[in-house]
Order: C-alpha cells, then sequence, then structure tokens
C-alpha cells in the first residue's frame, strides 16, 4: 500500500470540504452550527443586558466615537465595555457560519433551489440584525427596539432549523406523517409558543434589567404582565399535553413522538426556572438561563412542527426512448 495515497485529510482540508464540496450530512452539520450559533448569540445578547452593558459602546458601527475597538471611556466601565464589544464581534462568527452555509448548498450536486433560498436568509438576516442592533443603541435600549431584536433572532433560528430538516429531506411535496388535525394542533402550538416569546419580551421590557440605568421601560404593571406571561405558558404546556396524548392514541410514527415530548420536558424545566426566577427578584444568571430556556423552547418546537411532515425525493425523469434520442453528429 502507498502511504501517499492513503493519506487522509486534515482537520483543516476536511473542514473546507465539509462546504466546498459537501455531502448530505456535512449540510446539515453546518446548518445545525447556524442553529447553535444564532441561539448563543440570542443568550449572549442577554448577558449584556443583564449585565448593564446595553451601551457598553456608547456609539455604532464604532465601540466609541473615535475608535472601533474599545478604549478607555471616562463614562463608560472597560468591563461593560468589552462584554458589549465581545457580543458585537459574535456577529462575525454567526455571519461565517451562514457563509458557509451558502456555499455548502450552492456548491451541492444537484442543487436544490429550496435550500439556497434558506442559506440566503442568513446572512441576509444576520446583516438586518446588525443594522437593527445600530438602531437599539441609538434609541439608548428603547424596549421595543430591544424586544424586536430578540424576535427578529428567533425569526433567524427558524430559518436556520427550516434548512437542518429540509436539508434531510427530499424535494417532493411535502404530507402528513400524522392525521391532519394533529398537524393543525402542532400548527396551534408553534404559535402558542410564539406568542408566549412575545409576552415575555414585554415583560423583559417592563422589569429590571434593562441593560443600562438611562434605557426606558415600558409603562406596564410588571406584576400584570407576568401572570399574562404564565398564563400563556399554562395554554403551552397544555397544548403541548394534548399534541402528546393525540400523537400517543393515533400511533404516530417515534420520531414525532419523542419531539412532542422533548418539547414537553423543556417546557416543564423552563417553568421550575421561571417561578424560582422571579420568587428570588430576578438574579442576573437566571434571567440568562431563562433567555437560554425560552430559545429552547422555540426550537424544539420547530423541531415538532417539522416530525409532524415528511418530503419524499422528487420522481426520477425517464430515460428518453432510443427512438426520442436525438442522433448523434
Amino acid at each position: 500500500m502507498n502511504p501517499s495515497t492513503d493519506r487522509r485529510p486534515g482537520p483543516v482540508a476536511r473542514g473546507l470540504l465539509s462546504f466546498w464540496a459537501p455531502s448530505t450530512r456535512s449540510m446539515r452539520g453546518w446548518a445545525l452550527a447556524s442553529v447553535v450559533a444564532n441561539a448563543g448569540i440570542t443568550v449572549t445578547g442577554a448577558g449584556v443586558r443583564v449585565t448593564a452593558s446595553g451601551l457598553g459602546c456608547p456609539t455604532w458601527p464604532k465601540c466609541t466615537p473615535d475608535s472601533f475597538v474599545p478604549v478607555a471611556h471616562p463614562e463608560v466601565s472597560m468591563l461593560n465595555m468589552l462584554v458589549e464589544f465581545g457580543n458585537r464581534l459574535l456577529t462575525f462568527l454567526v455571519l461565517a457560519v451562514g457563509a458557509a452555509c451558502v456555499i455548502a448548498v450552492w456548491r451541492m450536486a444537484p442543487r436544490r433551489p429550496a435550500l439556497v433560498r434558506l442559506a440566503l436568509l442568513q446572512p441576509v438576516g444576520v446583516l438586518a440584525q446588525a443594522l437593527w442592533g445600530g438602531l437599539v443603541v441609538r434609541s439608548a435600549l428603547n424596549p421595543f427596539t430591544v424586544g424586536t431584536h430578540y424576535l427578529l433572532s428567533t425569526g433567524l433560528i427558524a430559518a436556520c432549523w427550516l434548512l437542518y430538516a429540509r436539508a434531510g429531506e427530499g424535494d417532493g411535496p411535502a404530507r402528513p406523517a400524522v392525521h391532519r388535525d394533529v398537524r393543525r394542533l402542532g400548527h396551534v402550538l408553534l404559535a402558542a409558543v410564539f406568542a408566549l416569546l412575545v409576552v415575555g419580551v414585554v415583560v423583559s421590557g417592563t422589569g429590571p434589567h434593562s441593560g443600562d440605568e438611562i434605557a426606558s421601560r415600558f409603562d406596564l404593571d410588571i406584576e400584570a404582565v407576568a401572570r399574562l406571561h404564565a398564563d400563556v405558558a399554562y395554554v403551552v404546556v397544555g397544548l403541548t399535553f394534548a399534541l402528546l396524548f393525540a400523537l400517543r392514541v393515533s400511533g404516530a410514527a417515534r420520531p414525532a413522538r419523542r419531539a412532542a415530548l422533548g418539547l414537553f420536558a423543556v417546557e416543564l424545566a423552563q417553568g421550575v426556572l421561571g417561578y424560582t426566577q422571579y420568587f428570588l427578584a430576578v438574579p442576573a444568571a437566571l434571567v440568562m438561563l431563562h433567555v437560554l430556556g425560552s430559545t429552547l423552547v422555540w426550537i424544539a418546537a420547530l423541531r415538532v412542527v417539522t416530525s409532524l411532515r415528511v418530503r419524499d425525493p422528487l420522481p426520477a425523469a425517464p430515460a428518453p426512448s432510443p427512438a426520442e434520442a436525438p442522433a448523434a453528429v
């Protein structure tokens, strides 16, 4: 055996090949990496808020009026500046992963237009988020702009998850993997989870941890919005339990039942964390964990919905008969 021809590519070469000469497995790996990256920057964004570092870099796109990187500033703590600047730097990591997804779907053979469209949403979404982040800074952390920043992230996570799910499927028409009414229940559940996230944003914009002492707050009763948040959470848990029951009695496939059970478990953990956070007067560390939990609930809900349908490969085009084949010239 010739060692020179049996040499396996190194880790750098394998990494390049994973998106330059992608397989279905490597394509799904990059899509999953994009889910993780977007979820991660969502959680670190909460870290910026709870450490009061929201205006650590008081200008945008520069960190200070005279520099793109942190420099000593008489009115801003260097620690706050580094926290905010670090979160800005993570944007480039998320953008790089999104670019790798675009290259991978473009290089796939055959090229799949549905995957190309989903992958292109990532760099476009990241750039839109970066511009919106500038508005967040320029509005002095207005709770509406901060909350919208989070909700835009949930949209990006949804696009990344759909890319991951679609990369492992065919391109044929979607067909239900469960009864039509069960699938509708799954869609209602997803809408309820999104409503829960929206109410959670209102709670965050009303309560403490505004990101900076000069940031404004929603003029709402925190007790009332917290109770509303809990009520919507009960609806979500009830819908999840109903879906679990429906999947069980209808004999649904194992992937759908496992996805629903995973969502139910994450919801219960998030509920325990939410009540603990409330009774401990909303400590910063638990706020970050709660944002992580809400992101995991959203991803788990997306997983449930995509498990309720399947796609078959498109039928291969029939080969032309010899009589229809053009004569060789």
